[in-house]
């Protein structure tokens, strides 16, 4: 019965080409849109996750600050002031970090031949690198053991080197920071930048060999990286800890300052996530329009064949059979003009490429634009949309069909 069914409904709609045509190409527009529309939210919430995994996720960033709240004993606005034991008591309390670093700046004059510049020299562990997400394009990172050694050896930000060396290869040259000798083992890749940002013109060095440079008891900064998911419990657990030794309110936001970078990718994940319902919700009523047209070109099919409906009625035909045939002709005009939509989707968003996004306000940020990704669930979502707005679309008029008296079915000119 099945292929009885479909053999019915295609030549019913070959019989009627033009406004199949038309019909087909109005529910692939839709679908095309609603495809499109998804596609475009996918490629916004890949861009995010682009600009965000340059500086790494699950990162967290603690910088000292002023108590706000008497604790301890202290009396509000007192001084923070991290030192390498805050590291190790890090290290031991808090089992979540898989990483840590200390941080310890520096603007150091920076020679090389007759060049000079001010850069900002950091110091910090090797695992810097793994932490802060800085691929070198040249050479490597420090080590562990120049670490322990204290070596003289700098690894270059990209705009850094270009500045000192230009289009000469750094790794292996020698440079000046602050008179004092450093070999160049390595120059890192470009990151995504601001214009206000001098991100890629930083000097990385060796903690212990920042000693040299500057007094390394006090640190600026502790770096950690973690794996777990529950961002908030691994800051709640970093405050308590450092709340001990450092007298001040857990609860004191200004006393500890903690950039979670995971909670602003959560806050993100929330605004796309919404930002992809809003596309789906447009695309449906952008196919649902095309579903409209083709209600109407089936109520006019039903109202020309009013005569056959009566006709197959006299001969025998029970209402569901009239009913599936109507609405079978409906389903079939929409998948053929959602399988056209789709591909149609496909050529646009291979020939769209990348739409600006991040670039149009960041050097080398390229990652952080907008493509179209058409994935499996985008197709399902469109299909079941699709589905759906076909079935809606075509019921009526089904419907309408099935519930002609055959006499005056029969007696319509």
């Amino acid at each position: 019965m099945l292929r009885d069914l479909l053999r019915e409904s295609w030549a019913a709609l070959r019989h009627n080409r033009r406004s199949a045509a038309l019909t087909m190409l109005g529910m692939a527009w839709g679908i095309a849109t609603v495809v499109l529309l998804l596609a475009y939210g996918n490629g916004f919430g890949s861009a995010i996750s682009n600009i965000f995994a340059t500086f790494g996720t699950k990162t967290m960033v603690l910088v000292p600050g002023r108590t706000s709240m008497q604790a301890g004993g202290q009396k509000a606005g007192a001084l923070l002031q991290f030192t390498m034991s805050d590291v190790d008591l890090l290290t031991t309390n808090v089992p979540q970090i898989t990483r840590i670093t200390p941080e310890l700046g520096k603007d150091c004059t920076v020679q090389f031949e007759n060049r000079s510049f001010t850069f900002r020299a950091s110091g910090g562990y090797p695992n810097t690198a793994a932490i802060r997400v800085l691929e070198p394009a040249e050479g490597r990172f420090f080590g562990l053991e120049e670490e322990e050694r204290r070596a003289r050896v700098v690894v270059l930000g990209s705009e850094a080197k270009e500045k000192l060396f230009s289009g000469r290869r750094a790794v292996g040259e020698s440079l000046r920071i602050d008179g004092i000798r450093f070999q160049v083992i390595g120059v890192l890749a470009p990151k995504m930048q601001e214009s206000d940002s001098d991100i890629n013109r930083i000097l990385y060095l060796p903690f212990s060999t920042m000693s040299e440079l500057r007094d390394t008891h006090y640190i600026e900064s502790i770096w950690f990286s973690y794996e777990v998911e529950d961002y908030q419990g691994v800051e709640r657990a970093v405050r308590q800890v450092m709340a001990i030794p450092h007298r001040f309110d857990p609860a004191d936001r200004r006393a500890l300052r903690v950039y979670n970078l995971m909670e602003q990718v959560h806050q993100f994940q929330v605004i796309i996530l919404g930002l992809k319902v809003l596309l789906a919700f447009i695309g449906s009523l952008t196919l649902g329009i095309g579903g409209v047209g083709l209600m109407n070109i089936m109520l006019v099919s039903v109202m020309q064949r009013t005569r056959e409906v009566g006709m197959l009625k006299a001969l025998g035909s029970r209402r569901r059979d009239i009913f599936l045939q109507f609405l079978a002709e409906a389903l079939i005009i929409s998948f053929l003009g959602g399988i056209l939509g789709m591909v149609l989707a496909y050529a646009i968003a291979l020939s769209a490429g990348r739409l600006t996004l991040y670039s149009a306000v960041a050097k080398y940020a390229e990652a952080g634009d907008i493509r179209l990704l058409i994935d499996p669930g985008t197709l399902l979502i469109a299909t079941l949309i699709l589905t759906g707005v076909g079935l809606v679309s075509g019921l009526v008029p089904a419907i309408r069909a099935s519930r002609l008296d055959p006499i005056e079915a029969l007696r319509y000119e």
